[in-house]
């Protein structure tokens, strides 16, 4: 897939010139200009509003779950493959996103949304009811398969309803819809994770579906469903547009690529170097064929906004996912104040993004996904600190919620860039790239972290206490400081986000 030109006024010419807003751009009765219209105006209130209670959802759920893992992990005694059931998330995420992109492109956001959460729900459930841990890695693999589905049409949704001026709002909104969850999920997970148990937390959740969808599927139908002029429609108006089988085939390459390799990584023995061969060659192919041309070398424009996305995501999602095991294990906290650390996140998180959102900021874009990349880095390399004693544990607090400004900062704004340089019918398969070089870091650099959080005895952990028995603190250490030094390189690839 080609990269397509940057159209920095005809996307939004585009866009306005479809507006199906009342009054968009119309005088006032008096004659003076109707007042410009927000995200939150009439003609788009519930379409936001039920699309961001979505994002509420997954928002609750990983904020939760992250909470519980650590003693789910403890009592199925699976510890050793505490990466697995992040990574086993993700690297389902990845053929659920190509396949939201071909089904999105070719007939409409609105089945893959629809989709998607259902097949969250299950994996929620099935997490909820394992017992064992393979099968709690099961229920997280169906789980990432739905929120796959979902992202991806999610971002076809917003580049579809809204124009381009009202994008940045959108995505500031989506981060805002992290804040209470990020403050009430881990003090709500850990509460009943203590006085209810870990299963609670995954039972719960679903029951939260129905509101996003009564909310947003009726707006979803009536603004932004069917396929688009120019997505390979095929002749006959009734007969759906066909999926590309050959996307399809390297979907499927990347994910059992990725899980592979993550196999590979967490079972350090020599014969775990034959399903990491074959992982890394069912990847890198697919890869290639599914990623923009010029990602892997930081191509100017649109492949390194897909670039600067992965590196930003896996970077972060990798340290913090063993951020709540890191201080259960070897500072003694409780689930419930081990995930209240990272609380304060979603709010500074949901600042990040609103500053990027204000109009007097967009000719500093890049200067400021360039702080939030080093603020990142910073947050990354300040949390193990606490493994010296002298080193108060809410240290881990403050560096989490500058890093999470950073991310705000970064995240957001690669959205915005990438749904302004692709073409209305390349949106889904574009957006599909940004989420798949978003998962695919995650599942790699969880790979990474896992096997060298493995290889220094990290997962040794008692199961009558929350002290860690076995675990070394370099073996933490092993996992933050390659990952701060992940998100610095992402400080040079957002020099490279803008054509010359």
């Amino acid at each position: 897939m080609t990269a397509p030109e940057p159209r920095d006024t005809d996307v939004a010419d585009t866009a306005d010139s479809a507006d199906p807003r009342p009054n968009a751009g119309l005088a006032g009765p008096d004659g003076t200009a109707a007042p410009a219209e927000t995200v939150l105006s009439r003609a788009y209130r519930a379409l936001s509003i039920g699309i961001v209670s979505v994002v509420v959802l997954i928002a609750f759920e990983a904020t939760a779950v992250g909470t519980a893992m650590p003693v789910a992990a403890r009592e199925l005694d699976g510890v050793s493959l505490y990466a697995f059931a992040f990574s086993g998330y993700f690297t389902t995420s990845l053929f659920g996103m190509v396949l939201s992109g071909q089904w999105s492109d070719r007939r409409g956001p609105l089945a893959p949304l629809t989709s998607g959460i259902a097949a969250f729900a299950a994996g929620l459930v099935l997490s909820g009811t394992a017992g064992a841990m393979w099968l709690f890695i099961l229920g997280r693999a169906v789980q990432g398969l739905g929120g796959g589905l979902v992202i991806v049409a999610l971002y076809v949704v917003v580049g579809r309803a809204y124009p381009e001026r009202l994008r940045p709002a959108i995505m500031a909104a989506f981060a805002a819809g992290w804040v209470v969850p990020s403050v009430v999920g881990p003090l709500a997970s850990g509460a009943v994770t203590e006085h209810l148990g870990w299963r609670w937390v995954f039972l719960g959740i679903p029951v939260l579906v129905a509101l996003p969808l009564a909310l947003a599927l009726p707006q979803i139908r009536s603004r932004a469903a069917g396929p688009v002029q120019g997505a390979d429609a095929p002749d006959a108006p009734d007969e759906p547009a066909s999926f590309d089988r050959r996307r399809i085939r390297l979907a499927l390459a990347i994910s059992l690529g990725a899980g592979l390799l993550q196999y590979a990584a967490q079972d350090l023995r020599w014969i775990s170097l034959l399903p990491g061969a074959a992982g890394a060659a069912l990847l890198v192919p697919a890869v290639l064929g599914l990623l923009p041309r010029g990602t892997y070398r930081a191509a100017r424009g649109l492949p390194s906004v897909v670039l600067l996305r992965g590196v930003a995501a896996g970077s972060f999602i990798a340290a913090e996912s063993f951020v709540p095991l890191m201080l259960v294990t070897q500072r003694g906290l409780s689930p419930t104040l081990a995930g209240f650390s990272l609380a304060a996140g979603g709010a500074t998180w949901a600042l990040g993004s609103w500053v990027q959102s204000r109009p007097r900021t967009e000719p500093y874009r890049d200067r400021l996904m360039t702080l939030g990349m080093i603020l990142v880095a910073a947050a990354i390399a300040t949390a193990p600190s606490v493994l010296i004693d002298a080193v108060p544990a809410w240290t881990v607090a403050v560096a989490w919620g500058f890093g999470c400004f950073g991310m705000g900062l970064v995240i957001s704004s690669t959205s915005v860039l990438l749904l302004r340089l692709s073409a209305p019918e390349e949106a889904g398969t574009n957006s599909a790239a940004l989420q798949i070089s978003d998962g695919l870091s995650n599942v790699l650099l969880l790979a990474a972290g896992g096997a060298a959080f493995a290889a220094l005895g990290g997962g040794t952990v008692s199961h009558a206490a929350t002290q860690a028995t076995g675990s070394h603190p370099a073996a933490f250490a092993a996992v933050f400081l390659p990952m701060a030094g992940v998100a610095l390189a992402g400080a040079w690839v957002t020099t490279r986000l803008r054509e010359r």
